[in-house]
């Protein structure tokens, strides 16, 4: 009986699961949060008939998994930005190192030269 339930829980999808979590969470927080309005979302408790009920959770559902979809496509737009800067922040820092080199070595050069003419 377990390894069933363990095969059942490895088959759904990690989405399934973490939408299922955030409607078990939603719905335990509902009655703590009877008094927040959100946009999108229906009070379902008030619908006697099951099938209009269930019906408004699908639709909470539905609602939540296109919350879910829009931030993960700004995150990743977020993330995108933020990458194509490190890249050029990266690409700046080397010309800047090359350019400390070839100073380094240009002053090098001008201080063997002050030395050898100071020594003549």
């Amino acid at each position: 009986m377990q390894r069933e339930q363990q095969q059942i829980r490895r088959r759904r999808p990690k989405g399934m699961q973490f939408l299922l979590c955030s409607t078990a969470l939603y719905m335990m927080v509902l009655p703590f949060a009877a008094a927040q309005d959100i946009r999108g979302i229906e009070v379902c408790t008030a619908e006697k008939q099951m099938e209009r009920r269930t019906g408004c959770l699908q639709a909470n559902i539905d609602f939540l998994q296109q919350a879910l979809a829009k931030l993960a496509r700004e995150t990743q737009e977020k993330i995108a930005v933020a990458t194509r800067d490190l890249a050029t922040a990266r690409a700046e820092i080397v010309t800047l190192k090359s350019t400390i080199e070839k100073l380094t070595k240009e002053l090098t050069q001008l201080k063997a030269q002050v030395e050898s003419s100071g020594k003549k």
